[in-house]
């Protein structure tokens, strides 16, 4: 589950990141009966199997506003611990002054010593946002409401070592309005659109936790098929991969790094193009039909509960919606503060400060962005 929002006013940057920071140490404050070695006493509230976070958010696509999100982790015997992770169930939401809201509910399920595990997310959406033109001229850019709800399901086995195989679909129901008429050859743009789709992935994962990993990595590949043989209104293949790495360097600092590559055939929608997911600009900037990223962050725990990170990045796009940068190298870079608010899963609520060539952001979350 991510919380994020991205701030382009000076004055509002500086007002929310006192409110952020003001909320990691009132989080600190409270935790007046942590052990010297970050440990719980038994009057920590964190020693809890759940938690809750209240963020404000001000974000230029989407407005200002407030969101809460939490979570609670099941349970788990010694024997349990020592050969699964622990299930959880989440739930978010939140509302801006731009009639913007959405809400999202999700359980992930280890089953047997993790030979199974089972993924099942529902929500519904309703946002009001801002697509950069062609051109990418801020003052001629589309207003695009994108509307509408649906539900994902993945199951997975585990098949030798670490390596698993799974399946997934999703079912999605949108409604979408441009206050400008879009001109894009690539995409299908379309005032109502279902999108439902059945999927196949390949998996190795060796990370000794799902949430914040010090060591061991990650390979993801996957092939989703949307047709309307399933119920959708659009034929289309969507094909990513997604491949983590993590390095104890040092007892108190881990190095992480991400690629990321993805591609959608002809007839794609709008909603489901490629993105760059990197922190530094609003993500909806670069919608295109290809992209690949990567990523690397250096993360220090260095007091307690308390860390700080420094991450940069880069990535590309092509066969865009705007043309705004296709092609070209997009870079981002940034710095971020991190508090540990379940040392038992090694959750943590991050505050991160991202730039890039076009625009900056900081984004204030739970768990790490990779």
């Amino acid at each position: 589950m991510k919380i994020l929002f991205q701030i382009q006013p000076r004055w509002a940057r500086t007002v929310v990141l006192a409110v952020s920071l003001a909320a990691l140490s009132a989080a600190h404050a409270s935790d007046v009966g942590a052990d010297e070695d970050g440990g719980d006493a038994k009057s920590s509230w964190s020693d809890r199997n759940w938690f809750v976070v209240p963020v404000p958010i001000s974000d230029p696509t989407i407005g200002s506003g407030l969101v809460l999100g939490g979570a609670y982790f099941y349970p788990q015997t010694t024997e349990q611990k020592a050969s699964q992770p622990a299930s959880v169930t989440g739930a978010g939401g939140f509302y801006t002054d731009s009639d913007s809201k959405a809400f999202a509910v999700g359980h992930q399920a280890y089953f047997k010593d993790d030979i199974w595990r089972l993924s099942v997310v529902a929500g519904a959406v309703d946002l009001n946002m801002k697509l950069r033109s062609l051109g990418a001229i801020r003052e001629r850019d589309i207003n695009w409401g994108v509307k509408g709800g649906g539900f994902y399901i993945e199951a997975s086995r585990a098949i030798f070592g670490k390596w698993r195989l799974g399946a997934f679909a999703r079912y999605l129901d949108f409604d979408e309005d441009f206050s400008v008429a879009p001109q894009a050859d690539d995409f299908v743009l379309e005032n109502s659109t279902v999108g439902a789709g059945i999927g196949v992935e390949a998996e190795f994962d060796s990370r000794d936790t799902p949430y914040n990993p010090r060591h061991g990595s990650r390979l993801k590949v996957s092939v989703l098929a949307s047709n309307e043989s399933f119920g959708g209104d659009d034929n289309y293949e969507s094909y990513s991969l997604n491949y983590t790495s993590y390095h104890d360097v040092h007892p108190s600092v881990v190095v992480a790094w991400q690629l990321r590559g993805c591609h959608r055939s002809d007839d794609t929608p709008l909603w489901d193009a490629c993105v760059i997911n990197l922190r530094g600009f609003p993500v909806i900037d670069y919608l295109g039909k290809t992209s690949v990223l990567g990523q690397a962050e250096a993360r220090w725990q260095f007091y307690k509960r308390w860390g700080a990170v420094a991450f940069a990045g880069a990535g590309a796009y092509e066969n865009s919606f705007n043309e705004f940068r296709e092609n070209e190298v997009i870079q981002s870079y940034g710095v971020g503060l991190r508090f540990m608010v379940m040392p038992s899963q090694r959750i943590n609520v991050r505050l991160d400060y991202g730039r890039s060539k076009d625009d900056d952001a900081i984004y204030l979350g739970v768990m790490e962005s990779f």
